[in-house]
């Protein structure tokens, strides 16, 4: 096994918190507004007001209050780190299985996705369950195979 870092440390040291899971929020149409340029050759080219325009209109107009924007928080992006790991083919194959059923389900995944999920499900083990598990896992040769 290598030696973990600072980084790995601290996180093996923090408990995971359940997510309870969302309900998928529908997206609203967008209406597309045509654009409006305010020139001065489009001012000129129509100097007539039109006549259905009351000041009274557009008294009430100005009334009409706003709605105010909510405020986001910005929220800092978690730092990332990208790794390589020697997994079997029939393994590798499995990703592909369970993200095929997850779609039919109507909840697509990507492999990074799924292999978080299993860390996740890992994490929540207690210690002898966690060695139970890791047990059945067979130990496979690491690194890359030699170019021939």
């Amino acid at each position: 096994m290598s030696k973990i870092n600072a980084i790995q440390a601290a996180a093996l040291k923090t408990t995971v918190a359940k997510i309870a899971p969302t309900k998928p929020v529908a997206a609203k149409p967008v209406t597309a507004k045509p654009a409006v340029a305010k020139t001065a050759t489009a001012v000129k080219a129509n100097p007539v007001k039109p006549a259905t325009t009351t000041p009274v209109a557009k008294s009430a107009a100005k009334k009409a209050p706003k709605a105010a924007k909510p405020v986001k928080e910005k929220i800092p992006k978690p730092k990332m780190e990208r790794d390589s790991f020697t997994i079997p083919k029939a393994e590798y194959a499995q990703l592909y299985v369970l993200k095929e059923r997850l779609a039919k389900l109507g909840a697509p995944a990507k492999k990074s996705e799924l292999l978080r999920a299993g860390i996740m499900q890992l994490t929540a083990l207690s210690d002898a369950a966690l060695k139970t598990a890791l047990s059945k896992v067979p130990t496979i040769k690491t690194g890359r195979p030699k170019k021939k």
